[in-house]
């Protein structure tokens, strides 16, 4: 019988609470879905207080977040909406910070909303690719600059943390833990009685491309690997290696999945990474470029003016959030 993951939800002067209410009855439905109790949530809070979360919603703690059972803390977001009431509360939860600095390193901790800012602000995040509120992204990049910033991803997950964005950022940190310790298919079953789907506006070349929606594990895994090689980088070859299977057999696949050859594919994927930073960040295109490895500025702009029709100024302008 596997062991049961011990998970504290951490409550915080004005935190959003909902989220977290959210992810304990996914966790609650995975127990009874796998017929044994394999999650085990608890909330937790600074010195074991109560404490008033946003909109004078008191809640009681069960114990202290530093208890030394805990295998993982998830940290929610906070009522805010400015940079100003995100650098009162980055001073308020000075306490709260350092504890999560001094978890051990074996504590899993994860974050989603604008709670990823208390995580970076700990250095748990330092040198690991994250993620966070798609309004917060240039500041953060300028304050947490040893992060390694992925603002175009809505999840990102490592051996030991995980950043999601927006309010429902715990969902896709819960699919991914449910994933690993259960199975995709316990997934499927708990979204389709249990998750409302969110429409996203986006262009209609990249609607097929969201990591969420692909339910085959070998295209999830190539979305994953290529969004974290450098476009310059990506070769039929070196995805099949990563992949562990043969260039034939890889070409085989994706064109039954979808439709098309794994250059072309690929491609799509980093493209779609292109679009969402102009969307959800004013960082250059020719920034956007670089950081994303393309060769040449002027190459990823005709790929993805013959992917989309647009110019990369003229789809910020179509979809980018002002």
């Amino acid at each position: 019988m596997a062991r049961t993951l011990k998970i504290g939800l951490l409550l915080y002067p004005q935190c959003m609470p909902a989220g977290l209410f959210a992810f304990a009855d996914l966790m609650h439905g995975a127990n009874r879905r796998a017929g044994q109790a394999l999650f085990e949530t608890r909330f937790v809070a600074l010195d074991g207080a109560s404490i008033e979360c946003a909109h004078g919603m008191r809640l009681p703690s069960s114990g202290a977040p530093d208890a030394a059972d805990l295998d993982a803390i998830l940290v929610p977001g906070l009522w805010a909406e400015s940079l100003h009431h995100i650098e009162a509360a980055l001073i308020a939860n000075q306490a709260l910070i350092k504890l999560l600095a001094d978890r051990p390193s074996r504590t899993a901790i994860w974050s989603y909303c604008t709670g990823v800012c208390l995580l970076a602000a700990s250095g748990r995040l330092n040198r690991q690719p994250a993620t966070l509120t798609w309004w917060l992204t240039d500041a953060m990049r300028k304050k947490y600059p040893k992060v390694k910033w992925q603002s175009e991803q809505t999840c990102v997950v490592n051996p030991l943390n995980a950043t999601a964005s927006g309010v429902n950022g715990y969902l896709p940190i819960a699919q991914a833990l449910i994933e690993r310790h259960v199975s995709a298919e316990v997934f499927r079953d708990l979204s389709k009685l249990m998750v409302l789907p969110r429409p996203e506006r986006t262009h209609q070349a990249f609607q097929s491309l969201h990591l969420i929606e692909q339910s085959d594990r070998m295209l999830r895994a190539l979305h994953t690997v290529v969004q974290r090689l450098p476009a310059a980088d990506i070769t039929v070859q070196r995805l099949a290696s990563a992949l562990n299977m043969t260039e034939r057999t890889l070409a085989r696949k994706i064109m039954a999945l979808t439709g098309c050859g794994v250059s072309t594919y690929a491609r799509k994927i980093k493209l779609n990474q292109v679009s969402e930073r102009l969307i959800m960040t004013r960082a250059p295109a020719s920034s956007i470029s670089a950081e994303l490895g393309f060769s040449s500025d002027s190459g990823m702009r005709r790929m993805f003016k013959t992917l989309t029709q647009l110019t990369p100024a003229q789809y910020r302008q179509c979809f980018g959030r002002n």
